[in-house]
């Protein structure tokens, strides 16, 4: 899956991921009390590109009040599941009492949980942390909070909110959290460190996990989900040349300026390119006139440069 990514995992990156094998996508994390008040731009991180299927919603909230307020609007989405963000670690996010300040509160993710299921039987999935630091680790406790109260999918972020997304991820939590699971039939993914194929089939046969969500590791390189899926099924995997990894850059941008306009799109894009053209030989110049194109013909023209 590709898993939500504040800033990123718009319509634009979900439509390329898509095409490049991921089976399910997450959206931006959106606010239930922006979307309880019909906010524009909540409700503009919820718009999918034609025909998409498989889109997760992801809400955050500090209480299930809001929670029970959004409800009407969430459920016009028609999400194929709804999945509750208890491990976003950014300050504006943890200081209302969302995110991973949940995590102090185990007791309070079941009742958000129970406002969704009060009102639909589409999954409920959460996405959390070890703990709130080295000296609260509560992954298990708060897991089973989750799940009693009918959560159906459970994916671990293996980094306290006190790492934020430095230090590596705890890999035996993983298995622990896997094995604490086992033949109850919920659904156990993990996040964190998934840079490469090998990480991620490393993760599901190593440590017991249904899945894998890809985060950074799928900012400009979306092929990585292609390239799982071939490491299963054959054993092996061919890396995009560069051409493929320009053509794709340049087809994330149509897009983007299709869905967003040229301005917005060229705005956003920039941090999407870097990515895409990381290691190329000659990308160093082309990064920086890159950062200063203003129009999608301009940094064509730039990018054309590398094949």
């Amino acid at each position: 899956m590709l898993a939500p990514l504040a800033g990123y995992t718009d319509k634009a990156f979900r439509e390329i991921a898509a095409e490049m094998g991921a089976d399910a996508a997450v959206t931006e994390m959106v606010s239930a009390e922006g979307l309880a008040r019909d906010g524009e731009k909540t409700k503009a991180l919820l718009e999918r590109y034609p025909g998409e299927k498989n889109l997760f919603i992801q809400i955050f909230a500090p209480s299930d009040d809001p929670v029970r307020r959004c409800m009407d609007n969430l459920l016009a989405c028609t999400p194929a599941a709804i999945d509750i963000n208890c491990g976003c670690p950014v300050p504006k996010v943890v200081k209302t009492g969302a995110g991973s300040a949940l995590m102090k509160n185990p007791e309070m993710i079941s009742r958000i949980i129970k406002a969704v299921k009060e009102r639909t039987n589409i999954p409920v999935s959460v996405k959390f942390r070890l703990g709130w630091d080295s000296d609260s680790i509560n992954y298990l406790e708060f897991a089973d909070a989750a799940a009693e109260a009918g959560a159906g999918m459970l994916t671990l972020h293996a980094r306290t909110r006190a790492q934020g997304y430095s230090g590596t991820a705890d890999r035996a939590a993983f298995r622990i959290l896997s094995e604490h699971f086992r033949g109850s039939g919920i659904l156990i993914y993990g996040s964190g460190d998934v840079f490469t194929p090998e990480d991620a089939i490393s993760m599901i046969n190593d440590c017991g996990l249904d899945g894998v969500m890809f985060a950074r590791g799928a900012i400009g390189n979306p092929f990585i989900f292609r390239e799982t899926k071939e490491l299963i099924e054959k054993g092996s995997y061919t890396l995009p040349s560069v051409e493929e990894r320009v053509l794709t850059a340049e087809k994330h941008l149509s897009l983007m300026v299709r869905y967003f306009g040229e301005a917005a799109a060229c705005r956003e894009m920039r941090k999407h390119l870097m990515a895409y053209i990381k290691g190329i030989p000659g990308s160093s110049k082309v990064k920086a006139e890159l950062c200063t194109a203003s129009s999608e013909e301009e940094m064509r023209e730039i990018l054309s440069h590398l094949i």
